[in-house]
């Protein structure tokens, strides 16, 4: 009777390890909100309800502190299956919970009316979010901003005041860097081709008052820009 008993009670904890696994794999790349639970030096632990998730350090916002009963928005990144039951992995500083929270705040990119094409972001510093409509007629970097401000305000908020920089998306590979670099006012941009791999290289010319802006504090701006568009910048001044 007692190793019945046991041999049941194994077969209910593994009847429930394998419904959590198949619930939050479900979850997996999407957004969740969880209270902080407690941290040690390899994590801090976030209570999604029925089960407690990891967040290392390298998903943790540097510039946040995580306090016992914070409730924080996650993204879950990871969700594996082992022998002692199911393991969540969330994150704070993934592309792809920028992506959900503007889902979440914008209705024309959760309808799909407005795309984000792609992201580059330094997690609690800033972002760069490349955005792109069929909609002509539609103020893209407008929806996204919202009124006085409020829809963007909402995610910087959510994420310790991460400055967030729109970008329209643009085909032509040379307005899209011009529009990456924003707030400098560019005056060129010449795409080249360097290297084996061919590397493509936006050689940008700015006049001297705006190199400072384009290049960004310790470079962040020209970095930011050049993931993005997925091309090396090299910033000139206008010649005198």
């Amino acid at each position: 009777a007692q190793t019945a008993k046991q041999v049941i009670m194994q077969r209910l904890r593994d009847a429930e390890r394998t419904n959590i696994y198949n619930e939050f794999i479900e979850y997996e790349n999407e957004i969740m909100t969880g209270v902080v639970d407690r941290q040690d030096f390899r994590y801090v632990y976030v209570n999604l309800g029925k089960i407690v998730a990891g967040m290392t350090k390298q998903d943790q916002i540097p510039t946040e502190e995580y306090l016992p009963d914070q409730r924080i928005k996650v993204l879950v990144s990871k969700v594996d299956n082992t022998t002692k039951g199911p393991l969540i992995f969330v994150s704070r500083t993934h592309p792809d919970l920028l992506k959900r929270l503007f889902e979440q705040e914008v209705p024309e990119i959760y309808e799909e009316i407005i795309e984000i094409r792609n992201i580059a972001r330094e997690a609690g510093s800033r972002s760069k979010v490349a955005v792109y409509s069929n909609d002509e007629n539609l103020d893209v970097k407008g929806a996204c901003i919202g009124r006085n401000g409020m829809r963007i305000q909402n995610i910087i908020d959510e994420l310790c005041g991460e400055k967030i920089d729109i970008v329209l998306w643009n085909e032509d590979i040379t307005e899209f860097v011009k529009n990456a670099l924003n707030p400098a006012e560019v005056l060129s941009v010449e795409i080249i081709e360097e290297g084996e791999e061919n590397m493509k290289v936006a050689r940008v010319l700015v006049a001297e008052n705006q190199l400072s802006l384009a290049i960004g504090k310790k470079g962040q701006n020209s970095r930011l820009a050049a993931r993005l568009c997925g091309v090396k910048i090299d910033i000139h001044t206008e010649p005198a």
